[in-house]
């Protein structure tokens, strides 16, 4: 089954891939990396592939999961569902094919929300500007039950894209990707976000959502709760919907917080404690 989450923006997780390798500074103390190698210790199945020592690590090589793939097509109740917490969708080690297969699922499976969330942003974008790959995930539902007679709406109403933003020069090369990608949703993840971070409000380069975070866990770097509140503001200004999850490690145990991620927004100035959704007022 896929997993519960304690992520605060999402409600399940589903890792129909597993593994990644290091890309930009936003990787550089990736939880998933030491939690994988944790679940090979622990004989987990999904976590057997070892990674390159320079990039990636042991359990952490990118593997793709067959009988994960379907796991949607069996789950009755709506939910919101963040795709590969441990692994990144667009990485070039995930075959097209496969790609086809897990669009495939979302397609059949409409009752759902999908949140995918990259720093793969040229392959996303190449990928799904590709009539031939929305015709392979059709394809692919039709396969999983989906009825061909079924409006093929692309992009798909039910999955949202997002990419990662750590820094300024970060956002200044993925979200104009994420912007030229098509998707219902489109988001940030400013999680961690290691500097300031402007999105350039009135340009048209907004996407529906952003998140924000300090970095937590073991060599947490510092977070300026100032960089929450511009990017609250840029967000407000261009009507994106703004969401603060965290302020991180390093703020937590300076100012005391009462959870050592600075995740409760009780423990916050006032004017960050903003966690709201898109398409809510």
């Amino acid at each position: 089954m896929a997993d519960k989450t304690g992520i605060e923006w999402t409600e399940q997780t589903w890792n129909p891939t597993t593994g990644c390798d290091r890309l930009s500074p936003g990787c550089d103390n990736c939880y998933a990396l030491t939690m994988a190698k944790r679940l090979k210790g622990m004989g987990a199945a999904k976590y057997q592939t070892d990674g390159n020592p320079k990039t990636s690590g042991p359990g952490f090589g990118v593997a793709t999961h067959a009988s994960a793939i379907t796991e949607p097509l069996r789950w009755k109740k709506p939910r919101k569902v963040f795709v590969n917490s441990m692994s990144d969708l667009f990485h070039p080690g995930i075959h097209t094919a496969d790609l086809h297969l897990i669009f495939g699922v979302m397609a059949a499976t409409p009752q759902h929300t999908y949140q995918v969330l990259t720093k793969r942003h040229g392959r996303m974008r190449s990928l799904l500007n590709d009539p031939q790959f929305a015709h392979m995930a059709f394809h692919r539902a039709k396969m999983y039950g989906r009825p061909d007679t079924a409006a093929r709406t692309w992009p798909l109403p039910n999955v949202w894209l997002g990419v990662s933003v750590e820094d300024q020069k970060w956002a200044d090369i993925r979200i104009p990707a994420l912007m030229q990608t098509p998707a219902a949703v489109r988001f940030l993840s400013c999680e961690p976000l290691l500097g300031p971070v402007r999105l350039h409000p009135g340009q048209g380069q907004l996407p529906d959502w952003v998140i924000i975070g300090g970095e937590s866990g073991r060599g947490a770097r510092p977070f300026d709760p100032q960089w929450a509140a511009d990017l609250i503001a840029d967000a407000h200004a261009d009507g994106a919907a703004p969401f603060v999850k965290q302020l991180g490690s390093v703020w937590a145990r300076d100012n005391g917080a009462s959870d050592a991620k600075g995740g409760k927004p009780a423990d916050w100035p006032e004017h960050l404690r903003v966690r709201e959704y898109p398409g809510t007022p």
